[in-house]
């Protein structure tokens, strides 16, 4: 984990831990407030939702989990995409995301979300993008699962659960953020390409 260079990386965990602690410890309403929800949507044209809402998070594990995530992977996406090309990969993430989720929940005006798990799961297929046989490890593995292998188990899952009535993880919001992280990776270096095929 590359931990200098970062300055966007840095500068977002200490927006989201601001605004989600603000949420948590002191205005519920702040939440729902700016949390992505198809009926504010739809009929008061709330679009700032869809950004708004990867600034929350529904209780501490959340947030520390979704920090600590970005912690270990936005330092290196950020020093190889430099600082731009990393906050278009996050807010790219959010952006496609948000489209994703309110298409499948369309007909759910009492739908919401919180979180910046969607930008975080663009953040990690990026670097997979880049070292797709680089172990990411797991709560409940003793050993790591090369990146390709995660990144592609995280889209299939997340394509097969999400819209699933019950559902508390918003896992077309987990995939619409893997894939943009993908498609605006390999936007801005294709070159990449070749480190996925030539087992680098």
């Amino acid at each position: 984990m590359q931990i200098d260079g970062a300055p966007a990386t840095y500068a977002l965990i200490v927006a989201n831990l601001i605004a989600s602690l603000y949420g948590l410890l002191g205005d519920r309403r702040f939440i729902g407030e700016f949390a992505f929800n198809v009926g504010a949507l739809i009929r008061a044209k709330q679009h700032y939702r869809i950004f708004t809402s990867s600034f929350l998070h529904a209780d501490f594990f959340h947030l520390a989990f979704n920090m600590l995530t970005l912690l270990f992977f936005g330092p290196t996406v950020e020093k190889i995409l430099g600082t731009d090309g990393f906050l278009a990969v996050y807010f790219g993430a959010v952006l496609v995301s948000g489209i994703v989720s309110f298409y499948v929940n369309r007909s759910n005006a009492n739908y919401s979300s919180i979180g910046a798990s969607d930008a975080v799961s663009g953040i990690i297929l990026s670097y997979c993008v880049f070292y797709p046989f680089a172990p990411i490890y797991l709560f409940f593995l003793p050993i790591g699962i090369p990146a390709v292998l995660y990144g592609l188990a995280f889209i299939i899952i997340s394509a097969n659960l999400m819209g699933r009535a019950g559902n508390r993880i918003a896992h077309e919001g987990h995939l619409g953020g893997a894939l943009a992280g993908v498609v605006l990776t390999l936007m801005m270096r294709p070159d990449a390409l070749g480190t996925l095929f030539a087992g680098a």
